[in-house]
Formats: structure tokens, C-alpha cells, sequence
């Protein structure tokens, strides 16, 4: 079952959702807008013959990322895939789930974002893959409305709320090593 506004405003007065910084336009009719932190992370330019090995280790794929914090613009250029973050800090129950997506009008300018899950029990600040598909590069703004989560109450709680490597991120978090 997909919540609805009303749903999803009775969790926040319950304490049951957390979503902090919480606007007054955060709430939807079906699900909530998150908006941009003041971060953005590039992909580094590499030596030509350079491969990534995701099961290689942190400092390798730290190596990749350029990470810029409390920028007042972000631009992605022409087939650029960058790493963005949430402004908003949220915890999920135990037994609701989220579907992250893109807004409608960001797409239509030439963004993509594969898509993301916000795990039962989850806490911290979301990170987003973005791609621009667009023949130009996007400017992006800290505290633009740019993805909207969708919940779904799940049948039953889950029997472990999620713990594992992103939990508790605050802002971006690089991408983890394939074990």
C-alpha cells in the first residue's frame, strides 16, 4: 500500500517518521520531496588505462571522487554522473519502505537517476546517483525540491531494520567495496 499524505503526516505527528530539516512543501499528496544539500561529488579525471575494481579498497575508491561541500551551485556537465545528497536527515519505521525517484521536471531537462530504495529502518540523509543525458550542463541549487520518495506500508515489520553501510550517513557517502 502506497501512503498518502494523510498517512504520511500521521507518522511525522507520531514521531514515527523523522524527517528533519521538515518544510511546510515536504509533504505531498503521495509521498515526499527531499531537496539538495550544498554537496556535489565529480568522478576524478584518470590516467588513460586506469580501471576501478570495486572489490578493491576504500582508498581506491576514494581516489575516484572529487568531493566539494557547502557549494552555493552545482553543475553537471554533458553525460557526467555525479553523486548528490539530501538536505533532509530522515529515519524510516520498521515497517515502511521507500521508493527514491526523480522529480518530473528534472527529468524532462535531461536527468536521470537509477533507482534508489530507502530500506525499512533506515537513518540518515539519502545519496543520489544523477546522470545528466542532456547535450549541455544542468546548474543545481542547495535546497531545490529534485527527488520525491514514494512509502509503502509493508505487510508485516521487517525482522531486521536496516544496519548496514549506509546507515546513519550524513551527507555523501562513497560507494562501498563488493565483498
Amino acid at each position: 500500500m502506497i501512503l498518502s499524505d494523510y498517512d504520511i503526516n500521521g507518522m511525522i505527528r507520531m514521531k514515527r517518521l523523522v524527517i528533519k530539516p521538515f518544510y511546510t512543501d515536504t509533504v505531498r499528496e503521495n509521498g515526499i520531496d527531499m531537496k539538495l544539500a550544498p554537496e556535489i561529488a565529480h568522478h576524478k579525471e584518470m590516467k588513460k588505462g586506469f580501471v576501478m575494481d570495486p572489490m578493491g579498497s576504500d582508498k581506491e575508491i576514494s581516489k575516484c571522487f572529487n568531493i566539494k561541500k557547502n557549494v552555493k551551485e552545482m553543475v553537471i556537465g554533458s553525460r557526467e554522473q555525479v553523486l548528490l545528497s539530501t538536505q533532509e536527515y530522515i529515519e524510516v519505521p520498521d515497517d515502511v519502505a521507500g521508493f527514491v525517484e526523480l522529480r518530473s521536471t528534472w527529468a524532462r531537462h535531461g536527468l536521470t537517476m537509477p533507482p534508489t530504495i530507502i530500506d525499512a529502518g533506515f537513518k540518515g540523509t539519502v545519496t543520489l546517483e544523477v546522470v545528466n543525458n542532456a547535450p549541455y550542463s544542468i546548474k543545481l541549487r542547495p535546497k531545490q525540491r529534485f527527488a520525491h520518495v514514494i512509502f509503502i506500508k509493508l505487510q508485516n515489520k521487517t525482522a531486521a531494520a536496516y544496519s548496514g553501510f549506509y546507515s546513519g550517513q550524513r551527507g555523501i557517502k562513497l560507494p562501498q567495496i563488493i565483498k
